[in-house]
């Protein structure tokens, strides 16, 4: 019973702030609730609206897909570049490994964002970088062809996290395996791709689910660089800014509610899908 007594205040907040609103959310998007007025349940109307007579839903989706799995990849594969560099045997290894990894730690945050829309605007640092070269600069995050690049910049610059846990991956790697390939002759690619890929797939698997789903789910890059409307031309419209919209802006929040819950079921058929391919090519030791 004393444990139980213990675990109480725990069991409560699970309760009250996951359990709770979970469900809640589930009934909400079944009704028109508005936030100020009273829920009337309407079946799967929110749903039908949203996949047949909503088209930034279509459109929220689209850049939402482009920004995960173009920012996905590049970052995994460049967190990885940055790992091997580090695994080198460098001296100062805990100064780089600090230096590499505080912006993971800041590069979601309000402040950054701000500084990625000075940066790339029209009198930001890449203009007057190009201006050097005689190249005529654009506002970057004004313009509907650039505009996301410039996120998924910002997403690349995070590496560090995946960079980190890529470094612990390496450095358990038995250093006998490499001697053993030289001597058969491989170069430094082949031991690449046949002793270090294979043995970091597992690594390599749970840094893509990870940042796939962080992906999905990004929202304060957006926020910020679009101002909240998601523009140019909706270019930069994330999927979770659409529904801060309609659940926030239009206070629909029963419709807000049911965006929620298809992106849960998309976050889960990535995920799904990631596992179910993961016995082709995450390889285990034994």
């Amino acid at each position: 019973m004393i444990g139980y007594l213990f675990l109480s205040p725990w069991f409560i907040g699970i309760l009250a702030f996951t359990i709770v609103p979970v469900i809640a959310s589930l009934y909400l998007s079944f009704t028109d609730y508005e936030m100020f007025d009273s829920p009337n349940w309407l079946g799967i109307a929110n749903y039908q609206q949203i996949f047949t007579n909503d088209e930034q839903f279509y459109e929220s989706l689209i850049v939402t897909f482009k920004y995960v799995l173009l920012g996905v990849p590049l970052e995994l594969g460049f967190a990885l570049l940055i790992a091997i560099m580090l695994n080198k045997g460098l001296s100062g290894l805990r100064l780089y490994r600090a230096i590499y990894y505080v912006p993971s730690l800041f590069g979601g945050s309000v402040a950054i964002s701000l500084l990625w829309r000075q940066v790339f605007g029209a009198e930001g640092i890449v203009n007057k970088f190009l201006a050097y070269f005689g190249v005529d600069g654009i506002s970057w995050i004004a313009t509907p062809e650039y505009a996301l690049y410039t996120i998924i910049l910002l997403k690349i610059w995070q590496f560090g996290s995946p960079m980190i846990i890529f470094l612990a991956g390496l450095q358990q790697i038995p250093k006998e395996l490499y001697e053993s390939a030289s001597i058969d002759g491989a170069g430094k690619i082949s031991q690449f791709l046949r002793v270090t890929l294979p043995l970091l797939t597992p690594i390599l698997f749970f840094n893509m689910i990870m940042q796939i789903i962080s992906s999905f789910q990004a929202f304060t890059p957006a926020y910020v660089v679009s101002g909240g409307t998601g523009g140019p031309l909706n270019s930069t419209l994330f999927y979770t800014l659409y529904l801060y919209q309609k659940g926030f802006i239009s206070f629909q929040m029963g419709y807000a509610s049911a965006l929620a819950w298809i992106l849960l079921v998309i976050i889960a058929i990535f995920t799904a899908a990631a596992f179910l391919s993961s016995k082709k090519w995450v390889h285990y030791e034994k």
